[in-house]
């Protein structure tokens, strides 16, 4: 099982970035699939998931900002991030775990390397 997140960079308040997390050795269908962060010196948190039944949810801090999506035929699943501010920056993870109801507060066992966002003020 590996995750490979990527689509991280240095953007401006206000703008937009999509993360990309490519999955191999599984069918991410048959996963719920989570994306968190951690900022600098900050224990790392969740943002939003996807269930295997493609139900989406997002943290309050993201909630309206971002969107979770998936690919099948890709294997990947995204993070859309729009009005992004300073305070998103941090390295994103994305994750799995198998299981296919509930995203949300789930204990994720497979973990991408990540990528680092980094809104300017």
């Amino acid at each position: 099982v590996q995750l490979q997140a990527s689509g991280g960079g240095l953007v401006q308040a206000g703008g937009s970035l999509r993360l990309s997390c490519l999955a191999s050795g599984f069918t991410v269908d048959y996963y719920s699939m989570g994306w968190f962060r951690q900022a600098p010196g900050k224990e790392r948190e969740w943002v939003s998931c996807i269930s295997a039944n493609t139900d989406t949810y997002h943290s309050d801090s993201a909630k309206g900002r971002f969107t979770v999506s998936r690919d099948s035929a890709k294997n990947a699943v995204y993070l859309q991030m729009s009005s992004l501010k300073s305070e998103d920056t941090a390295v994103y993870y994305c994750a799995a775990t198998y299981g296919s109801t509930y995203c949300k507060g789930r204990i994720y066992d497979h973990w991408g390397q990540g990528t680092l966002v980094t809104v300017s003020s």
